[in-house]
């Protein structure tokens, strides 16, 4: 298990645009999902998504999050509709 504060750094490394769009993003450990919750928001918007272990240890090691990467597109998009 990593620590928290260590994951979302490497989040924000693979995924730099999340500071640059002023995306807010929080990490915590979910005991009973046995999950990471990766939290983003933006103004009025939030997404919420797991990242299993497996996923995080893949960000770790330097590799893309695609789920991640995903919900990331999701929230952009979100905000530049409004």
């Amino acid at each position: 298990m990593y620590n928290k504060d260590e994951l979302c750094q490497k989040i924000k490394d693979i995924y730099p645009d999340i500071g640059e769009c002023g995306i807010d993003v929080s990490v915590n450990y979910d005991n009973e999902k046995n999950a990471y919750i990766v939290d983003l928001k933006k103004d009025q918007h939030e997404l919420t998504t797991h990242l299993e272990p497996e996923d995080a240890e893949t960000c770790m090691n330097g590799k893309q999050c695609i789920g991640l990467g995903i919900q990331i597109a999701q929230l952009k998009d979100n905000i530049t509709k409004t």
